[in-house]
């Protein structure tokens, strides 16, 4: 039989403990997405119910005359609703706690509009209203009013009773409305946004990278006069906030005519100094035997470059695209300039969402449909690059 120690107990309870605060760490960090997720598949009357429930659920219903009516559960019973009655409540003034309800539209007031008969109470004058009890008609004031459902049976359609509309339960079930998507899609356009997301970011990161690569191995390998200090005064550029680009760079774009178009979002962003500083830190870590052994095989730079520089810079390489992806995605300052509000065939995801928050503020389950929409894709590419990304990390650190 195993004995177990007390140093074994110790780090047993430890690692309970870690594995405990890091599921926390990782719930409390994923909540939100799944709120974001869930939200999107939901109905805008569900997004609205207090309390709040994760996941989506519809109003059951039922035919009646043709007509889909809300289910309701009463007194245990599942009912349909057939009507709604405005419901006041009455009582004498000379006694306010003796309240009576009937229906508004069953009433009057004693003498008219023009010559209402009023009493005083609290030292205000309120009017006398005729209310039926019992079959006698006796005068009363009017304390407030409530709203009553009348309720029929499922099973049985001639078994009607009243409730309250707003105190009675729903009868709701778990349902996931993936008509949303669709129906974001059709009212801001999504779909021509999303084709135009998609090559923009294409674009973008396979330009970045080209000139990374080429940069970079220019900057690591091959000897000209003031390399270093091109170098260091191409990174200091990273410096540089983009805000202070902003001017100058649309100045440029009209200059060149390509305001409202998608090369604006597109050739100023092919030159990176992050990108070729990263690539070029790799090809630096590169043993210099590779690259002799090759000259001395006939390589020419092209082809040292393409056939053992790349292929050994894959890591760095997929870091870079992703964060040049991400980047290029989730880009909104500037195709929020250079591309005006009305120009919808040319707009990326982050504006249409930006158009969709104004356009859906009464419906915010279409605008998490949006966000969905949006991020789905970037999550998958940085899911299926993670190995790369650490790969980068992990070989950087090796001599």
């Amino acid at each position: 039989m195993a004995v177990v120690t007390g140093s074994k107990r110790r780090k047993l309870v430890e690692r309970i403990g870690l594995y405990t605060a890091l599921s926390t760490f990782g719930i409390i960090m994923v909540f939100p997405f799944a709120v974001v997720a869930f939200g999107s598949l939901k109905e805008a009357s569900d997004i609205f119910r207090f309390p709040p429930r994760l996941l989506p659920y519809s109003q059951e219903t039922v035919e009646v005359d043709g007509e889909q009516e809300p289910v309701f559960l009463i007194e245990g019973e599942e009912r349909v609703l057939l009507e709604t009655v405005a419901i006041g409540v009455f009582a004498p003034p000379d006694d306010l706690d003796a309240r009576v309800n009937a229906q508004v539209d069953e009433v009057e007031r004693r003498g008219g509009f023009m010559d209402t008969e009023t009493v005083v109470i609290d030292g205000e004058e309120e009017p006398l209203f005729d209310v039926p009890v019992d079959g006698d008609v006796v005068g009363m004031v009017q304390l407030g009013t409530t709203t009553e459902g009348r309720f029929a049976s499922v099973e049985d359609p001639g078994d009607v009773v009243g409730a309250n509309v707003r105190t009675a339960q729903q009868v709701d079930t778990l349902s996931a409305q993936t008509s949303n998507f669709r129906q974001v899609v059709e009212l801001q356009n999504l779909d021509r946004s999303l084709t135009n997301t998609v090559l923009v970011t294409l674009l973008v990161v396979g330009g970045t990278v080209l000139s990374s690569i080429l940069g970079g191995y220019a900057f690591a390998r091959i000897e000209f006069p003031g390399r270093d200090a091109m170098f260091l005064v191409y990174i200091g550029s990273i410096m540089v906030p983009f805000v202070i680009l902003i001017i100058p760079l649309y100045q440029l774009m009209v200059a060149l005519g390509w305001v409202n178009s998608l090369a604006a979002l597109v050739f100023p962003f092919f030159f990176n100094a992050y990108g070729t500083f990263l690539i070029r830190q790799f090809f630096v870590s590169i043993p210099k035997d590779l690259e002799e052994a090759a000259v001395i095989d006939g390589a020419s730079r092209w082809t040292t470059l393409w056939r053992i520089f790349v292929p050994l810079s894959m890591p760095a390489i997929a870091t870079l695209s992703t964060f040049m992806f991400l980047y290029a995605w989730n880009s909104f300052i500037w195709p929020f300039i250079v591309i005006s509000a009305g120009n919808a065939d040319n707009h990326v995801l982050t504006v249409s969402l930006q158009q969709l928050g104004g356009r859906a503020s009464d419906t915010p389950n279409l605008i998490l449909a949006g966000v969905v929409i949006a991020i789905a894709v970037p999550v998958t590419v940085f899911v299926l690059a993670q190995r790369y990304f650490v790969e980068n990390v992990a070989t950087s650190g090796i001599k």
